[in-house]
């Protein structure tokens, strides 16, 4: 079972998940020996940069509410984090966001090139899937896979991350209302955070009520995450994010602080906060590492 230890420190359990994940992602870019050997050293560039794994840890903190086992999570957690490292590749490059620094650290297309960045995220996007598909536990289990799967689909394709990234150049440069700021947060953002959470819960059975409990936290916390980020852009430095603190503004980006003004946003990420915690009240005791890593989402400098 996943740990459920309530004297082991939070902290504590989140180093072993990150570990976890981590070990799951060497052996998983280990056993794509046969790719191109720069191809190879590009993706493991983008995935072992220093990231905080929020998004894997998502999942494991669900699957420790849900009691379930380690092993189903591992993979969930680890085609969650390919697709943010492929995302985070392609944010970077030129004709998108045109940043240089990812993570502390040159990114992608800067480490290497343009070619190389772009194929280096094709083949982790794609890796995700594969790591779902080949899994022993998930592959036992073949409609439960297919429902997994589908939540990483949607997450990640053309109505969600990747839709909300074409809003969000569509509306560069231009005043928009916070109904469409808040489609387009969601959609880049949320969607994938959701899927963290609610992948595992294909793996058990929760009633209705929980089940929209839980999704509705996971699309609170993706947004809050998401204006958090918005909010760390203008109140802290490069060094401090490891990526530039004026990309937003560079690119006329839409955020919560220029559409809202800073003090609104702030409201507005403790009204969504707490929309987020009151979801989790119908599971008690059990959504500790949940709340945790909530509070750690919204506190975050970087």
């Amino acid at each position: 079972m996943i740990a459920r230890h309530r004297n082991m420190p939070f902290g504590q359990r989140m180093d072993n998940y990150i570990q976890r994940v981590e070990k799951k992602l060497a052996e998983i870019l280990a056993h794509e020996n046969s790719a191109p050997a720069l191809l190879q050293e590009a993706m493991s560039y983008a995935v072992f940069g220093a990231g905080k794994r929020i998004r894997p840890l998502l999942s494991y903190a669900s699957g420790e509410l849900l009691g379930l086992k380690g092993t189903a999570i591992d993979a969930i957690a680890a085609s969650i984090e390919l697709v943010h490292a492929y995302s985070l590749v392609h944010d970077d490059l030129p004709a998108m966001d045109n940043d240089d620094l990812r993570r502390g650290r040159a990114a992608t297309h800067r480490e290497f090139d343009e070619a190389v960045a772009i194929l280096a995220g094709d083949a982790l996007q794609t890796l995700a899937f594969y790591c779902l598909t080949s899994d022993p536990e998930l592959c036992k289990q073949t409609q439960t896979q297919t429902k997994i799967i589908h939540w990483l689909a949607r997450a990640a394709g053309p109505s969600g991350m990747v839709g909300g990234q074409a809003l969000d150049i569509s509306v560069e440069g231009k005043q928009i209302n916070e109904t469409l700021l808040k489609d387009i947060h969601k959609r880049k953002t949320g969607e994938l955070i959701r899927a963290a959470i609610m992948m595992p819960t294909e793996l058990t059975k929760l009633n209705a009520q929980e089940k929209h409990s839980l999704d509705k936290f996971a699309q609170n916390i993706g947004l809050a995450f998401q204006i958090r980020d918005d909010l760390l852009e203008v109140e802290e430095d490069t060094a401090t994010l490891g990526k530039s603190a004026e990309s937003d503004k560079k690119q006329l980006k839409a955020t919560y602080p220029s559409t809202l003004g800073i003090e609104e946003a702030r409201q507005r990420l403790n009204e969504v906060y707490s929309l987020a915690l009151d979801a989790l009240q119908i599971f008690g005791d059990s959504s500790e590492s949940l709340i945790e890593l909530s509070e750690f989402i919204i506190s975050r400098k970087k």
